[in-house]
């Protein structure tokens, strides 16, 4: 049994999946990273975006890396990835040093770059460049799920500071933004 087969057998652990546009967003640690499958949600529901989350339980909290999701694992994460073909993924990290900013990884540069500009223009500090954003948080590997989609995605990584419900409302706007317009 893989670990993440482990993960989704657990008491607690549930996948929710929408099937809606060729457009996705995630949020693979629910539960676990603070707002981020209310953050995901709310994106897919403004922008009608497909959606994939994996919620844990609050006590729960199993750390299962992107990576160790496979998608010949999860049926529903399998299907989630040949629908979209791009994908938000909606993290949370915790390093103090970086300050306040949404680190934008994953290996759709463009659409990271074009993220990036949204958020800006929503006030929120964000870094595209792949040299300032820790290599741990960067989402560029191959078998992480953000990168399953034909064309890739993009990874946001959010301090939980932003992950409030004040500054929620300007990266749900800034994401939407983008959303829309590829919808």
């Amino acid at each position: 049994m893989s670990p993440f087969s482990e993960f989704l057998a657990a008491e607690g652990v549930r996948e929710e999946v929408i099937m809606d546009a060729r457009v996705g967003v995630m949020a693979l640690h629910g539960g676990l990273e603070f707002g981020t499958s209310r953050l995901a949600k709310s994106i897919a529901q403004q922008s009608a975006a497909s959606l994939y989350a994996v919620v844990q339980a609050s006590d729960f909290a199993w750390h299962l890396p992107s990576t160790q999701y496979d998608p010949t694992v999860s049926p529903n994460l399998g299907r989630f990835l040949r629908h979209v073909r791009t994908v938000f993924s909606i993290h949370g990290y915790h390093r103090p040093e970086l300050g306040d900013v949404v680190l934008l990884g994953g290996n759709n540069r463009s659409l990271a770059h074009t993220l990036h500009g949204a958020l800006s223009s929503q006030g929120i500090p964000a870094i595209s460049d792949l040299g300032r954003i820790p290599k741990a948080l960067r989402g560029q590997h191959s078998r992480n799920p953000v990168n399953g989609p034909v064309e890739a995605g993009v990874q946001l990584e959010l301090p939980r500071s932003m992950r409030q419900p004040v500054p929620l409302s300007g990266i749900v706007a800034a994401v939407t933004g983008v959303l829309v317009g590829m919808v």
